[in-house]
């Protein structure tokens, strides 16, 4: 007996090394697509590294993974490239997605403005999950909030995109809050 597949697209954005690739490559149970390239010399007159300074490749497209979260619902997940020269690729990749993870860096948190706005302008459901890097977050969720100007409706979750669990938990809020936020809309 067969069983019927539904499939979920969703994205995964955010500013340039926040660890979008990270994140998905982590949760997908497929090895991902990456389309990272070695960052150059001439990027850095249009890439802002500060605060990462170490990164060394980008992406320059798109991630994709998978992740199948029952045996009749599998997840499409979509990170985008987090670069300014990019976003016109953004439309395309969110195209058909239920929703969005807006991954924040709180190291750079003005590099997350564009895609909360991206997605709010959109109305487009999305999350923001705060992304901690090694563990740590100097900020509190309503110091978030206020820099971010995130309005209460919309869910901010804590993770490390290096671990499975709590990548997946993010997607789990993701998925929840898109699937409440159609069924009001109806």
């Amino acid at each position: 007996m067969s069983v019927d597949r539904h499939s979920v697209k969703l994205v995964v954005a955010g500013g340039l090394g926040a660890g979008k690739t990270t994140f998905v490559g982590g949760v997908s149970e497929i090895p991902p697509l990456t389309t990272e390239e070695v960052m150059t010399q001439a990027g850095a007159a249009v890439d802002d590294v500060t605060g990462v300074d170490q990164k060394n490749h980008t992406t320059v497209a798109l991630d994709f993974g998978r992740i199948t979260i029952a045996p009749d619902v599998v997840l499409y997940l979509f990170g985008t490239p987090g670069q300014d020269r990019f976003w016109f690729m953004w439309d395309e990749l969110t195209q058909g997605a239920i929703g969005a993870i807006v991954l924040v860096d709180t190291r750079r948190l003005n590099t997350s403005f564009a895609a909360v706005d991206y997605f709010e302008r959109r109305e487009t459901s999305f999350v923001v999950a705060v992304n901690r890097f090694y563990g740590e977050c100097p900020y509190t969720e309503l110091e978030i909030r206020a820099a971010l100007k995130l309005s209460d409706a919309v869910p901010l979750v804590w993770c490390d995109a290096r671990d499975r669990a709590t990548t997946k938990q993010a997607l789990i809020h993701l998925v929840r809050h898109a699937m409440s936020s159609l069924t009001k809309s109806e």
